[in-house]
């Protein structure tokens, strides 16, 4: 996580949160060696919005759920379902 705003509430009072994971790993691609990173803004609910407000930034998690079109139909929002630290 590289960005975490403040936990909000929805209008029906579910817990909710907005953050910025950050991705880095290496790849081969074609016997070559490829350095890949990749930020991708993330939304959680519920309970693991609560823990999630409660984690450090550049905490290192694995994180499980799915992707969707955001909001206003610009870019990608991942939703996250589980984490785990690692």
């Amino acid at each position: 996580m590289v960005q975490v705003q403040s936990l909000r509430y929805t209008p029906a009072g579910i817990p909710a949160i907005n953050l910025v994971l950050e991705h880095a790993s290496e790849v081969v691609e074609l016997n070559t060696p490829r350095q890949v990173k990749l930020q991708l803004k993330a939304v959680a609910f519920g309970a693991q919005a609560e823990t999630l407000s409660r984690q450090g930034l550049d905490s290192a998690c694995e994180f499980q759920g799915y992707l969707a079109n955001a909001r206003n139909g610009k870019g990608t929002l991942f939703h996250i379902q589980e984490f785990s630290k690692t």
